[in-house]
């Protein structure tokens, strides 16, 4: 199944995931190149929210651009299997290795603006992560090791602290949000 078909049959869990659904296809119909960052305006993102066996931790990156803890993730650069795009960017800015994947396609939807900035020497516009996330899950006691071009941490986090230790507002709704339907799956699980 095509990405664009993915986001079609995805079941929103919320408004905002609704209106982002929404805004994505309408990106997708308008623009030919949102696989890439050619795209200065807006294109995919693939994230991962990892969590140990017992869902009680999350792992984070302390992001150097944005200077926060944050979920794992990066650009599509023309892939549009974000899933192999999120496991891969969660292999080598955490080190794991062993990745299991929980959430059946894409666990969650999100437009996440990102302001302008400098990378590798070079000035990037304000423009919009098109976020396909996806839930995945490791073992805690697996050795963990910093991509040090992309971050300058790697930690597993309480999962209910991990609103407290973004530095990103913005992000505190989308993490509030992966924990909300991991806590609700948890409760279907268990009944």
């Amino acid at each position: 199944m095509g990405l664009k078909e993915q986001i079609e049959n995805f079941i929103p869990f919320n408004e905002q995931e609704r209106v982002d659904k929404e805004m994505m296809l309408e990106y997708m119909n308008t623009f030919e190149n949102v696989l890439t960052r050619e795209n200065k305006m807006c294109h995919f993102t693939a994230s991962s929210w990892i969590v140990n066996k017992e869902r009680t931790k999350v792992l984070m990156i302390y992001h150097n651009i944005y200077q926060s803890w944050a979920w794992t993730g990066g650009h599509s650069d023309g892939d549009d299997n974000l899933l192999h795009v999120a496991l891969k960017e969660a292999q080598e800015e955490s080190g794991l290795k062993n990745l299991k994947v929980l959430s059946d396609g894409i666990y969650s939807l999100e437009i996440v603006t990102v302001d302008c900035h400098i990378k590798r020497g070079k000035f990037v516009p304000s423009h919009l992560h098109l976020d396909c996330s996806y839930l995945l899950e490791a073992d805690e006691n697996e050795p963990l090791k910093i991509k040090e071009d992309e971050n300058s941490g790697v930690k597993w986090i309480d999962i209910d602290k991990a609103i407290e230790v973004t530095n990103e507002p913005k992000m505190v709704p989308i993490y509030q949000k992966l924990n909300d339907k991991l806590f609700q799956q948890k409760k279907i699980d268990i009944n």
